[in-house]
């Protein structure tokens, strides 16, 4: 589904069926250097199961037009944008990595608007480090490489992962360049710093109203747990799963309990909203 949001197209995947506003709406947002796709298997799912489904293509990824936004903030400004073209009062709001923090942003900014807030492999602060935001501006090959081998627990795919026989860091990688090839700005830069300079997360976390899930990985290299503690610390009330010999690319690694985990916490949620 093709939006226009501040003059510029912006693509949501529907999860193979027309979006439905009447339904309950579940909404995926990305992380850096991604777009919907990473989130196939889930938003296919929550889909055919009763909900309206916008998987994002954030500004400058995937379909979406325009340049990358370069703050946590205004990303969390255009997705409310993007819930007010779409008809969506509510949501649930599911973000991964770096869109954990603007689901979280988000629902700080209009907690009337969120139904439940899930973040994967999320951290606060979300320090990038230097060495990984200078190879993301001058070297992008480079840091593509470094992101997808720390992004997951085991070089050879686990069982629990889709498509056997094929390499999750390489479909990591593919991906990752087709976002450069597809757009000329500093993507992976941009999104790095703004994950970097995210500064009110702790904020946004001690806000938060409505049901909350934290879902991770035990082997996360890229949002480890100790970075994780503070937003987990603010929102004592939150629902924390594990993943076992899981990392950062949870929706690659073990997409069925990513799933599992995800639609049963919308259940939840819903029915409490």
């Amino acid at each position: 589904m093709l939006l226009t949001i501040h003059d510029q197209p912006a693509y949501c995947y529907t999860g193979g069926k027309p979006f439905d506003a009447a339904l309950p709406t579940a909404v995926f947002i990305h992380g850096a250097q991604n777009d919907h796709s990473v989130w196939v298997l889930q938003t296919r799912y929550f889909a055919h199961h009763g909900y309206g489904v916008l998987a994002v293509d954030l500004p400058g990824h995937g379909r979406s037009g325009g340049a990358p936004l370069q703050s946590i903030e205004a990303m969390a400004d255009w997705l409310l944008a993007l819930l007010d073209a779409a008809g969506v009062q509510r949501a649930l709001l599911i973000g991964h990595s770096m869109g954990s923090l603007v689901a979280l942003e988000t629902a700080c900014r209009a907690p009337a608007r969120a139904s439940g807030l899930a973040l994967v492999a999320t951290a606060y602060p979300m320090k990038v480090s230097d060495a990984l935001l200078e190879a993301s501006r001058h070297q992008e090959q480079a840091a593509i490489d470094m992101v997808n081998i720390w992004s997951h627990s085991a070089v050879t795919p686990t069982p629990s992962m889709a498509g056997p026989g094929s390499l999750a860091i390489g479909v990591g990688k593919r991906l990752m360049q087709r976002i450069a090839a597809r757009n000329p700005a500093p993507v992976f830069y941009t999104d790095f710093s703004a994950c970097n300079n995210y500064a009110n997360g702790a904020v946004a976390a001690a806000s938060v109203a409505c049901p909350a899930l934290f879902l991770l990985g035990d082997k996360d290299a890229m949002t480890s747990a100790r970075a994780t503690a503070p937003l987990i610390s603010a929102m004592p009330n939150a629902r924390v799963v594990r993943l076992e010999n899981c990392g950062h690319a949870l929706m690659a690694e073990q997409p069925d309990a990513v799933l599992t985990t995800l639609f049963g916490f919308a259940g939840s949620a819903t029915s409490m909203a």
